[in-house]
């Protein structure tokens, strides 16, 4: 198959509509009480490679579970997604690096399988670099980038004469709501046919002092990750946030099973963003939500499934039960219990 060159329309991106995005949704995040930004803010080029390192620390659990995970399943996950005589598309929501999607594109290879690979993410420089490292490991793979907020504007799939595996790795699926969850797994479905696959990845609850460390590193890479988007909100909007001023705090939450990452204010200040045109007055003690990591446990992961429309199939646990990975269906209507 031809390779499509990953160069061809990341730097194409429209700048102006997501730019216009941001500013309308600081100006309704830092209006609120209490006040919040949305996580995806976290993730501009800075902010994925703090990620990145952040995936690497010892106390960060989640990646390198995950990833054990997908080595000892990626066959079995790729068997289940379609037929070995027809194509298969993979999809992916949060792509960032897709530093563990290569397993399942190298078991993909491993049965002679011609591959799409779609990758999306907010970040033009994590698909970057996602598609060069495909490109050189995988020149057979055609590669169709797409650079978008899949929150708000979720992937539309042509017609395609095979199968589509959708991929949601990195327990992404726990940065929101749970009404937002299902409004995520909903959208790809409705792009989905009847009996294509979702591979999903979750954290699960666990000791409280476990989940702390991993959200509250001693290096402080997670502390620079969050503060970071006060970095970006100068940059790009014209703020005169002082970093110095916030303090990182990780909080476990046990009534909504979520870790919460707040940016406290160490002293009252005032705070102007001039392309949002704000000025707001911050008191020492406040905080700004920036992000959500929920826990699950199997009821809730099967009623977040089963609510979107898929059908759970096969799960796949690490052996202290902190992390799965599930295979499930995408259901017509009429065929969910």
């Amino acid at each position: 198959m031809t390779t499509i060159s990953p160069a061809f329309d990341l730097a194409c991106r429209s700048s102006l509509g997501a730019r216009t995005e941001l500013i309308r949704e600081v100006q309704n995040g830092l209006h609120s009480r209490p006040r919040s930004l949305k996580p995806w803010m976290l993730y501009d080029e800075l902010g994925s490679r703090l990620f990145e390192q952040i995936t690497a620390l010892p106390e960060y659990y989640p990646t390198r579970t995950e990833r054990s995970l997908l080595e000892s399943h990626a066959d079995a996950i790729v068997a289940s997604a379609g037929a070995d005589s027809q194509p298969l598309r993979v999809v992916e929501l949060g792509a960032g690096t897709a530093a563990k999607t290569c397993l399942l594109l190298a078991a993909a290879a491993r049965r002679r399988i011609d591959v799409i690979y779609m990758p999306s993410d907010v970040s033009a420089d994590a698909l970057g670099i996602a598609c060069r490292e495909i490109e050189r490991a995988f020149p057979e793979v055609l590669l169709e980038p797409v650079v978008v907020n899949y929150v708000n504007s979720p992937p539309r799939l042509e017609e395609f004469d095979g199968s589509t595996l959708a991929l949601y790795l990195g327990s992404s699926i726990g940065n929101f709501m749970p009404q937002e969850s299902r409004t995520i797994l909903r959208n790809i479905g409705s792009q989905l046919r009847n009996g294509d696959a979702l591979v999903l990845g979750t954290d699960f609850v666990k000791e409280e002092s476990t989940l702390i460390a991993a959200y509250d590193d001693n290096e402080g890479v997670t502390e620079a990750f969050n503060l970071n988007v006060l970095n970006r909100l100068n940059n790009e909007l014209g703020a005169d946030f002082d970093p110095a001023g916030f303090r990182h705090r990780a909080r476990w939450n046990p009534v909504a099973s979520r870790i919460e990452m707040h940016l406290e204010c160490v002293r009252d200040q005032y705070v102007q963003i001039a392309s949002a045109e704000l000025e707001l007055h911050f008191r020492e003690g406040e905080t700004i939500h920036t992000e959500n990591s929920y826990k699950f446990t199997d009821n809730t992961l099967d009623a977040l499934l089963s609510d979107s429309g898929f059908k759970i199939e096969s799960t796949w646990k690490d052996g202290r039960n902190w992390y799965a990975v599930t295979l499930s269906r995408r259901l017509d209507e009429d065929q969910c219990d």
